[in-house]
Order: structure tokens, then C-alpha cells, then sequence
């Protein structure tokens, strides 16, 4: 059996280095690329050639915000271990780059840029929308990073290599969760309403905006006779409305719970 390592080989950065060559053929005059950086293969090769062939050229790696591996080893000058990482992005989430691959990109990278997941979904959802392209996260990373160079890139011939649509149609639920909670279009409550008729209705009536759906609700009725748990996913119209959705809340004397995303609480229930 012959392996085929995914990143920290010379022959795999030669082979994905090729990427660049045509490239070049087909644009000779690029004044920024965006490459996805998980191990470092695919920026080590391409960015080699660029360096050689198109010195002038700004190579900017872009990492999954929830697995930095490129960036620990470039701040620490070497390549380290993280603890734990993000699996989401899953064409770009290591929690070490190679051995081989980081000398190179230490010399190529002309800047490295963390990108949330959320905002990588978000731009999976565009691209398919708008595009009609079907990318897989790591594959969406370069284009999601565009946003945060917008003004230096303005007027310069720019590239995004959209690396891979492995895109299983079953997470596509997941990806718009994670969008959806990336923009603020959705938060969850948890809410304990008394134990009394109509409870709900006014709550509908009189804290929810005619914008506002209610997507998720789970009722946890225990023992207590005064109030009720609920599980509430509430989708907005605008990001923009959620401190009234929660000054209304408050005006209505409710007992209510935000769930953060970054909770345990929101990752166990949620």
C-alpha cells in the first residue's frame, strides 16, 4: 500500500504548487491570492511558485477561526500543538501543521487571517445562491475573507482559490443554523413562563414583533405550580431588532436565560 499523506510531503506541495503555474498562465498579473491554509500543503506550493515567478504578488493564508494552527506556529516561530480545535471546517481544522510545509510558509505568507465559521456558512449559502457554485467549508474559506481586506484590495486583480465542494447535502441544515447565528438573525431563550392560561398568547401578543417567528419551542413542564421552563429559538427580520426583542422582555417582567453561543449550556440544549 503506497500512503498519500494530506499536507507534509515535498511531492504533495510540488503537486499542489502546480495550482499556482496555471494560475499564472491564465493571469499573469495577480496582486493578491487567497489560499486556504489547513496543514499548509496547498499555500506552500502555490505560494513557492508565486514568490519565484510573481514576487510582487500578497499571499494571504486563511484559517478557520476555531483551528489557528498556521498562525500559533508563525507568532511561536515554529510549529505547535493546539489542545483542542473546531472540527467544523473539516478540509482545514489540524491542530498541527507540518514539519515541511512550515519553513515554507513562513517565508510566503505575506499575512495570515482567521476567519469565524459562521461566516464561512454564510458564504457557502451565498455562493450557492448567487453563484450556483457548491463549495465545502474549507473551500469557502478564501472567499469569506474578502470582507475583511475590502478597502486595500479595491481595484487590484484579485484571486480566491475555492479549494473543494465536498459538501454533504445532510449538513446543509448545520450551515444555515451556523449562518443564521453568525448574523444575529437567531438566538435562543430560556424562558419560564408562569403557570397560568394565556401565558403563551401574551407573550406572542405582546413581546413579539409581527417580524419575529418563533422557530423552536420546547415546553420542560416540571412540578412547580408557579412557572415553566421553555426551550425559544426566535428568527429575526434584521439583525438590528434583537435589543428590542430583549427590552421587551425585560418591560414584561419576564424570567428569562439569553444562551450564548459559546456556552456549554447552549451547546448541551441547543
Amino acid at each position: 500500500m503506497c500512503y498519500v499523506p494530506p499536507f507534509d510531503d515535498l511531492r504533495i506541495i510540488d503537486g499542489q504548487g502546480t495550482v499556482g503555474v496555471e494560475l499564472l498562465n491564465d493571469l499573469p498579473k495577480i496582486d493578491y491570492i487567497f489560499i486556504p491554509v489547513g496543514g499548509g500543503g496547498l499555500c506552500a506550493g502555490i505560494g513557492s511558485y508565486f514568490k519565484e515567478r510573481s514576487p510582487l504578488t500578497k499571499v494571504i493564508g486563511v484559517e478557520p477561526m476555531g483551528a489557528p494552527a498556521m498562525k500559533a506556529a508563525l507568532e511561536a516561530g515554529k510549529p505547535v500543538t493546539l489542545d483542542s480545535i473546531d472540527p467544523f471546517i473539516d478540509g482545514a481544522a489540524v491542530k498541527r501543521v507540518g514539519d515541511v510545509t512550515f519553513p515554507i510558509c513562513q517565508t510566503v505568507i505575506d499575512d495570515i487571517c482567521l476567519i469565524a465559521e459562521g461566516k464561512v456558512c454564510s458564504t457557502i449559502l451565498k455562493l450557492y445562491n448567487e453563484d450556483a457554485i457548491v463549495a465545502e467549508p474549507a473551500g469557502a474559506l478564501s472567499i469569506a475573507a474578502l470582507d475583511n481586506y475590502s478597502e486595500i484590495i479595491r481595484g487590484k486583480n484579485v484571486v480566491c482559490i475555492v479549494s473543494g465542494s465536498n459538501n454533504d447535502i445532510d449538513r446543509m441544515q448545520e450551515i444555515k443554523e451556523r449562518s443564521m447565528l453568525f448574523e444575529r438573525l437567531k438566538h435562543y431563550f430560556l424562558i419560564r413562563f408562569a403557570q397560568r392560561p394565556g401565558a403563551l398568547k401574551d407573550f406572542v401578543n405582546s413581546v413579539l414583533s409581527p417580524t419575529d417567528d418563533i422557530v423552536r419551542f420546547e415546553y420542560m413542564k416540571k412540578t412547580n405550580k408557579d412557572e415553566g421552563a421553555a426551550l425559544v429559538g426566535i428568527e429575526l427580520n434584521s439583525a438590528n431588532d434583537y435589543e428590542g426583542l430583549v427590552e421587551r422582555m425585560k418591560e414584561y417582567q419576564l424570567d428569562f436565560t439569553v444562551l450564548a453561543e459559546n456556552d456549554n449550556l447552549f451547546g448541551y440544549i441547543v
